[in-house]
């Protein structure tokens, strides 16, 4: 061997030293997961001090937290989303702020404003920016449909780009951001309704829905019993950044990028596979930030479970959520009481999986 081809070799075994094999990676993966595993059934555990029942709607919550998105609610007043959201902000080590949304409400109301203020070491007047409510881990946007467009687009804004701009300068928000917003779907007398555009920007749409008859006695027992259960942290802060890193690491195999493409690709009425009960029901179709939410939703529910591969089941049980606010139905699909979430069970069912996927290798 020549001095030159003896170096190469030696060159190659210390790159080989350094950099981290792929077992090892990915053991460090799986301990991991495994952590957030048992965090995510200890925290669980914790939520049922107070919260009885939700467990579909504390389940897609946690996925949005660590899957760096945002949640929209709708529900009748009155289902404890308020509670929910503090005491997984309790439960997490995160900030909680609540901002009831008005028609008068301003958008420095929600992001904070400059003030006049004594400098009280020069004891000159100068203007100072008051940070508002948005910063916090946290945020409940109660009723958002309720306050004018112009404060909508500032919370929205902030959301996208994690901080806020005021005076000429930026403020960043404090990681983790997460927003929670809720509209009734009830009264729309006043309301202003959000555009698609703007509900693009959350991660999922949760339903909650009524306790059922068992769960609203437990109910009954365990608001009137005058008892309250202390809620302490399952998970700190600077843990919840390490696993959302966590989970963007997780595995996702070539066929299950070709299912969701199909699956997204077929909620558009002009799309030559789509079936009838879209061509004749939904006005519009799905955007591609479906397809990164479905993935990226699909990786933090694998992680949450305790596994590194996203699995086709993962897919399916967020594609309600994801899917429900990005489709547009029809006059029609409303007087055959059609819903959103019952054309995307018709897809469902009918979308090829596996080596039936249109182009699959």
């Amino acid at each position: 061997m020549t001095k030159k081809a003896a170096k190469k070799a030696t060159t190659k075994k210390k790159a080989a030293k350094k950099a981290p094999s792929k077992t090892t990676k990915d053991k460090s993966i799986l301990e991991d997961v495994t952590k957030l595993g048992i965090a995510n059934e200890n925290l669980k555990a914790e939520l049922r001090k107070t919260i009885v029942g939700m467990d579909n709607v504390i389940e897609e919550t946690l996925i949005a937290i660590f899957s760096r998105g945002h949640a929209l609610l709708e529900g009748v007043p009155g289902l404890a989303k308020t509670l929910l959201v503090s005491s997984i902000a309790e439960c997490l080590s995160l900030s909680f702020k609540r901002i009831q949304f008005t028609p008068d409400l301003m958008p420095s109301d929600i992001t904070g404003s400059e003030l006049l203020q004594d400098d009280p070491v020069t004891g000159k007047r100068q203007f100072q920016f008051s940070k508002g409510p948005i910063f916090a881990n946290m945020i409940l946007a109660d009723e958002i449909n309720r306050t004018p467009p112009k404060t909508q687009a500032a919370l929205l804004e902030a959301m996208q780009e994690k901080q806020v701009s005021a005076g000429g300068d930026d403020y960043k928000l404090d990681p983790p951001f997460f927003v929670l917003a809720t509209q009734n779907p009830l009264e729309q007398e006043g309301t202003y309704s959000l555009p698609e555009a703007q509900l693009d920007r959350f991660m999922f749409k949760i339903n909650v829905d009524y306790p059922s008859f068992d769960e609203e006695i437990d109910i009954m027992k365990s608001v009137t019993s005058g008892v309250t259960n202390a809620m302490k942290s399952v998970i700190k802060k600077a843990e919840i950044l390490r696993m959302q890193d966590v989970v963007s690491n997780i595995h996702v195999t070539p066929h299950l990028f070709q299912y969701v493409a199909t699956l997204v690709r077929n909620t558009r009425p002009d799309e030559e596979n789509s079936i009838d009960a879209v061509k004749n029901y939904v006005s519009w179709g799905c955007g591609p930030r479906a397809c990164l939410n479905l993935i990226t939703g699909a990786k933090a529910r694998a992680a949450l479970h305790g596994n590194i591969n996203v699995s086709l089941d993962d897919i399916k049980a967020i594609a309600k959520p994801v899917l429900r606010h990005r489709m547009g139905l029809n006059f029609l699909a409303q007087s055959d009481g059609q819903t959103t979430d019952s054309v995307i069970e018709q897809l469902l069912d009918v979308t090829p999986e596996g080596e039936e996927l249109h182009g699959a290798a």
